[in-house]
């Protein structure tokens, strides 16, 4: 990724005036309302500072090389970790525990009740607590909860390893949607959402691999433990492991990151200052909360969630089961499932790149979206004894999530208040869970190993999100050009530092929506 393409359009590079004085008493109840960022600048007392493209450029790289591999690898866990039941349940996993009927589909929905009975109370601690530290916390108890899967020896115990494994997964994606509108301005914020959401299918190609290696290693050498253990541990401890990490790098805002100077903090903040958001705020505001239930983008991003993720909760329980219906065994479904990976990787960086170059992420996600159901319409009309057709269906599919990805990016760079930007996150993942826990049960047990019913299912399922996308940029649009009426209007006045005001989208008349 380069720098140098992402600044040169941005206004951040320029001298910019930063003082505190005459905040518009209308708008802020109260002194402490205001962004974290204002705390920044008290003492500048009406100081000018000045953000030109070199330094502009070089905090740029800073922030990449210290932020973007950790979030990357630690998001690419959260999708093995997940995905390490589909692995186990061609490796013994079903027999050992003795699961009958669609127990093990159940296992698939369970992790999601975790994860959805936690969404809401996360995001209100996201806000509350340091934002680096909690999220960093909640990684690292979550690969000790995997590695607990090891010493599961019946059904029950691993209900409950996957309710508190979906718990503490749930602080992930907000906070790393959080994280990534503080640190980024909005033109570069979709290609960063889409580079660590990509590792997604780099999590998928190691765990494959891993899981093969393991797989046919036991079969030739023998295991002191059951194979599919082996692979509960490596995750679990590696997530651990990737925890602490991030613990130590990523700070909760720039005011307390290590890796810059006292200066640098500064201007960390003020390069953002475009975004009309600042860095955050830990008050949380009813009226925010009010605003984003009747705002009807956050119930057109929940129903996108829901039902893209039904296909997404059956696909990823399920895979490596399908695959072998494809007439593979079950070792070569561990290894043919890792290109999928790859297909996915591919899908979200190009659309990432494509996205911010063009400024349309909606309309450029599509092409994902569109090559995901012709990937699943392979698989149902190819003929049965066609495995390798049906197979490249398969892959195609796993370009599928450069529209959820476009949306999460959207939540970072159109929703403004802190309060209401994670009162959306959350209903956004609230969504995401309740698709994901409806997905495996579309997988009949009495279907195996066509599976019809679940691939018609995904086919509908992707062609109302179709529609609900072309929604969702038809009404940023209209918003957009009702934005510029108000700002042309005689008499429009430009509040001095909105930006540190936590102002909604809404409120915010002079913030522009990313399409």
């Amino acid at each position: 990724m380069s720098p140098d393409d992402e600044t040169r359009g941005d206004s951040t590079a320029v001298d910019i005036e930063l003082s505190v004085k005459n905040v518009d008493p209308k708008l802020i109840k109260h002194a402490n309302d205001a962004d974290e960022a204002m705390k920044a600048f008290e003492d500048l007392h009406g100081e000018a500072i000045e953000l030109d493209d070199a330094t502009n450029r070089r905090l740029l790289r800073t922030i990449d090389w210290h932020i973007m591999p950790v979030m990357c690898c630690v998001y690419g866990m959260n999708f093995l970790d997940k995905t390490t039941l589909s692995y186990a349940s061609i490796m013994g996993l079903k027999e050992d525990l003795s699961l009958i009927g669609d127990q093990y589909s159940w296992l698939g929905s369970l992790f999601y009740f975790g994860y959805i009975a936690w969404e809401y109370p996360t995001s209100r601690l996201l806000q509350r607590l340091p934002l680096g530290k909690y999220t960093g916390s909640c990684v690292v108890i979550w690969g000790m909860i995997l590695s607990c899967f090891a010493a599961v020896k019946n059904y029950p115990g691993a209900i409950a390893i996957r309710f508190f494994l979906g718990v503490f997964e749930a602080a992930v994606t907000p906070g790393f949607a959080l994280l990534t509108s503080q640190w980024y301005t909005r033109n570069e914020q979709g290609r960063r959402v889409n580079i660590w959401y990509s590792f997604n299918g780099w999590g998928q190609i190691l765990g494959g691999l891993v899981a093969y290696g393991i797989a046919v290693g036991s079969q030739k050498n023998g295991s002191l433990i059951e194979p599919w253990k082996i692979v509960f541990l490596f995750t679990g401890l590696l997530t651990v492991s990737l925890g602490l990490f991030f613990l130590w790098i990523v700070p909760d805002s720039q005011l307390n990151a290590r890796w810059l100077k006292k200066e640098d903090r500064v201007l960390a903040i003020a390069r953002v200052r475009i975004n009309q958001q600042g860095i955050g705020n830990k008050h949380f505001k009813w009226y925010q909360v009010k605003e984003a239930l009747l705002d009807p983008m956050t119930w057109a991003f929940f129903f996108f969630a829901l039902i893209a993720d039904i296909p997404n909760g059956g696909i990823t329980n399920f895979f490596s089961q399908l695959i072998t219906s494809f007439g593979y065994s079950p070792e070569q479904s561990l290894l043919y499932g890792t290109p999928a990976g790859a297909v996915e990787v591919v899908a979200l960086v190009v659309n990432g790149i494509i996205g911010d170059r063009t400024g349309q992420r909606i309309l450029t996600s599509l092409g994902g979206l569109l090559t995901a159901t012709l990937g699943i319409i392979l698989i149902v009309a190819l003929p049965l004894d066609n495995n390798v057709g049906r197979l490249v269906g398969y892959y195609l599919t796993q370009a599928f999530p450069t529209s959820f990805v476009a949306l999460l990016s959207l939540i970072s760079s159109n929703v403004a208040g802190y309060t209401k930007k994670t009162t959306v996150a959350a209903l956004y993942l609230i969504g995401y869970c309740v698709g994901n826990i409806i997905g495996p049960l579309t997988f009949r047990p009495e279907d195996a190993p066509r599976y019809v019913s679940a691939e018609i299912t995904i086919i509908a399922c992707w062609g109302v999100c179709l529609f609900i996308l072309l929604f969702i940029w038809w009404w940023y649009n209209k918003e957009n050009r009702r934005k510029a009426d108000i700002r042309s209007a005689p008499g429009y006045v430009r509040l001095e530092n909105q930006e540190f005001l936590d102002l909604t989208d809404i409120e915010n008349h002079d913030f522009v929506y990313t399409l």
